[in-house]
C-alpha cells in the first residue's frame, strides 16, 4: 500500500478532531462561528453535541485506517458515508433554498471537501484483507 493515504487520512483526523472538540466543548460558540449554521434552526446544544460525537468517529476513523489501513479501513469508511451523507443533505438544501449556489460555495471546503476526501480514501484505498 502506498503511504500517501494514511497521510491524507493522518492529516484529516485533527481537523475531525478539532471540530468535534469544539461542538462538544463549546457548541454555543461553535455554532455561532461557522458559516451558515445559524440559518439551520435555533441553536440546540443537546444536537450540537450529537453531531460532534459523530465527527469525534470520524476522527477516530481517520486516525486509525492511518495507523493500521487494514483494520481501520470499516471505520474510515462508515465514517466517509456519514460525511457523505451529511454533505448530500446540505446539497438537497442547497438546492432548495433562495440561494444555492452561494450555499454550495459557503459548503464547498467544510461540508463538501471534506466529505469527499474521506469518500475517496474509503472507495479507492480499501487493503488487501480488509
Amino acid at each position: 500500500m502506498r503511504n500517501w493515504d494514511r497521510i491524507v487520512a493522518a492529516l484529516m483526523a485533527p481537523i475531525f478532531l478539532a471540530n468535534s472538540v469544539s461542538m462538544l466543548i463549546a457548541p454555543l460558540t461553535w455554532y455561532d462561528a461557522v458559516p451558515g449554521v445559524p440559518t439551520t434552526g435555533p441553536f440546540n446544544p443537546h444536537f450540537v453535541r450529537d453531531i460532534g460525537c459523530v465527527y469525534l468517529a470520524c476522527a477516530l476513523g481517520c486516525g486509525w485506517f492511518a495507523w493500521r489501513p487494514v483494520q481501520g479501513w470499516p471505520a474510515l469508511a462508515i465514517g466517509a458515508f456519514w460525511l457523505t451523507a451529511h454533505a448530500a443533505v446540505h446539497v438537497y438544501d442547497a438546492t432548495c433554498g433562495a440561494s444555492p449556489l452561494a450555499d454550495a460555495q459557503r459548503d464547498f471546503v467544510g461540508v463538501y471537501l471534506l466529505a469527499a476526501i474521506p469518500l475517496a480514501l474509503a472507495l479507492t484505498r480499501k487493503p488487501k484483507g480488509a
